[in-house]
């Protein structure tokens, strides 16, 4: 990776976004990387309430996980004590409907993986839940 962490297949690449959405990108942010911040809830019944009904998403192994499944795995990840290493930057939001957003940003877990993720949110009135979830693994140059 270059100076500005970006790879080769990056370079010119440069996201524009809204700048109305400023403050939907600050909310959004805070709840990223998902199910990685204890804030908004660490047990079953908050991750349930923190996506829809028919949430999906797609690993960065490009398999596509049921919510159930999700749900499942968080499920055991937290039934005991764990450190998660993230760091995540490169934040960008865009309206994709009425009280829905893509967010996109760059992931660094446990300072050697690289990935490119993006989240689908909605606003409902129960508060902000995640529609679907992708990671795909940025590949060496």
């Amino acid at each position: 990776m270059g100076e500005s962490g970006l790879t080769g297949r990056d370079m010119g690449f440069a996201p524009t976004m809204d700048a109305a959405l400023s403050s939907v990108l600050a909310e959004l942010e805070s709840r990223e990387p998902i199910f990685h911040r204890p804030v908004f809830g660490t047990t079953r019944a908050d991750f349930e309430r923190m996506t829809v009904e028919d949430f999906w998403e797609v690993g960065a192994s490009g398999r596509r996980y049921s919510r159930e499944l999700v749900l499942d795995e968080l499920e055991k990840r937290f039934s005991e004590p764990h450190e998660d290493v993230w760091e995540a930057k490169g934040f960008c939001c865009r309206r994709l409907a009425e009280n829905v957003f893509l967010l996109t940003y760059t992931l660094l877990q446990d300072r050697v993986r690289v990935t490119r993720r993006a989240t689908i949110w909605q606003r409902t009135a129960e508060g902000w839940k995640i529609v679907y979830h992708q990671g795909t693994v940025v590949a060496d140059d």
